[in-house]
């Protein structure tokens, strides 16, 4: 962050998006669980931005929604037509004549810069220059603009079909992303024209302007998938595939191992410990953190959870938003646990649902148990004691409370609290009959037989006057 320049960003956000074949608008398309535009948000913010004006099209109010929830005091500015990306700058005319010392311009559909870069466009303004370009080295230029560059000084940005075969050869490429010395940024951009085949006002001729006004222009430069653009799906799947590669490894750079990277998922906000252990096919969606030590099994999806430390998770476990588990807390394979706390050492091992609840230390929930926590109107919630048994297969009906140490006997359901240090049963009287079995297997072995000689009735249909089962 420059110290004691102001800073301003307008970020790009009206267009139409028509090759994403969408209701939705393009910016509000995700990667890594975040919208585009709140990836270029969260940037230029990053990067030192005190105001930041995000211009819409007139007819997308969605977008602008979604740019206030994200930042209350975005400013809006409307592109009522669309007429190139300078025309787009100029809708923010009114803060841009706010007396910022830099402005910078991004693009919402241009999700992975990194704030590093916008400050690095905002040395190039401290350094004196009016106008700074981001280039990048394309491995294939063709079609890009070039950034023609001589001395150090940026002499211009000239259009691939416009190049000399000499301009051609260059390998920087423009970005689109730009840096306006606020003192001359609104006269640059006015004096812009739009004497060419589209009739269009670019950002591009800035350099041109202001080099004409006498002011000076630099380029600074990225890497190439930084500055990837996403205007349909496969492109989107780039950003999403380019955003988890880093992400894998900040991650497995601080510390936490990944046994096969290319099949983990991360959301935007992950936080994972170190010596954090994650296996392979494992989803987190936003909202997740996992502390030291934390054991992620395979086939596992969280969302909106935490994860303690030396807790395991899985395999094939899910923990949905509000779930909490404490320290070496267990949760095994096929379990799904929803807005619950789960205490440290308690073990929910498998095949169990637990929703709306609050686990105590050391608990110990068998294979099967539910906690029936709605009724078609509200939800209700669970509290189970620290030391509690619940055996497999239970039905725990809420609101109900299982004391400290109380135990909760195999297949019951329970629909009352169950005191500390007790014992429920709720499960329907068992019955024994000696020999039940052996007559029902010579029964129907008769039955069988006679209705084959018969004829006259399909396997396991009775005839009349059949012996009948025994009670």
């Amino acid at each position: 962050m420059q110290s004691g320049r102001s800073c301003l960003a307008i970020i790009l956000a009206a267009g139409e998006g028509t090759r994403m074949k969408s209701q939705r608008p393009k910016v509000l398309h995700e990667v890594a669980g975040r919208s585009l535009l709140a990836h270029a948000l969260a940037s230029v913010a990053g990067a030192g931005a005190g105001a930041v004006v995000v211009v819409v099209g007139p007819d997308r109010p969605e977008v602008a929604r979604e740019a206030q929830a994200l930042l209350p005091s975005v400013q809006i500015a409307i592109q009522h037509e669309r007429r190139g990306t300078a025309h787009a700058v100029l809708a923010a005319g009114a803060a841009l004549a706010g007396g910022y010392d830099d402005i910078l311009v991004a693009f919402a559909d241009t999700p992975l810069v990194r704030p590093e870069t916008f400050r690095l466009l905002r040395g190039g303004l401290a350094g004196g220059a009016a106008v700074v370009a981001l280039g990048f080295e394309a491995r294939d230029p063709t079609g890009y603009g070039r950034l023609v560059i001589k001395d150090g000084v940026l002499e211009a940005i000239v259009e691939h079909k416009d190049a000399t075969p000499e301009q051609r050869a260059v390998r920087l490429c423009n970005a689109g992303l730009m840096a306006l010395d606020g003192k001359h940024a609104l006269a640059i951009l006015e004096a812009i024209g739009n004497d060419n085949a589209q009739g269009e006002f670019y950002l591009t001729d800035a350099v041109a302007t202001g080099l004409s006004r006498g002011l000076s222009a630099v380029a600074q430069q990225a890497p190439e998938s930084e500055v990837q653009g996403v205007n349909d799906r496969a492109q989107l799947a780039a950003a999403e595939a380019e955003f988890q590669r880093r992400k894998r490894i900040e991650i497995m750079v601080e510390g936490a191992t990944l046994i096969a990277p290319e099949t983990v998922f991360f959301s935007h906000d992950t936080r994972i410990g170190r010596d954090v252990v994650i296996e392979p096919n494992v989803v987190f969606g936003p909202g997740v953190s996992v502390a030291d030590g934390a054991i992620i099994h395979a086939f596992s999806h969280l969302e909106g959870a935490e994860v303690g430390p030396g807790a395991t998770v899985g395999p094939y476990g899910r923990l949905r938003p509000g779930a909490k588990l404490a320290a070496k807390a267990k949760v095994g394979n096929f379990v799904e646990i929803k807005a619950a706390e789960i205490g440290a050492g308690a073990k929910v091992s498998h095949l169990t649902y637990i929703g709306d609840a609050t686990i105590g230390a050391d608990a110990n929930i068998g294979a099967g148990t539910i906690t029936c926590n709605y009724d078609g109107f509200f939800k209700y919630r669970t509290v189970i004691g620290a030391g509690a048994f619940v055996g497999s297969n239970s039905s725990l009906v809420a609101p109900v409370t299982i004391g400290d140490g109380a135990y909760v006997g195999s297949g019951s359901v329970v629909t009352r609290d169950v005191p500390a240090d007790g014992l429920a049963v709720g499960r329907a009287r068992q019955i024994e009959r000696e020999g039940w079995a052996k007559a029902f297997r010579e029964n129907s072995i008769a039955r069988k037989s006679g209705a084959e000689k018969s004829g006259g009735a399909k396997f396991g249909e009775a005839k009349s006057g059949a012996a009948k089962t025994p009670d």
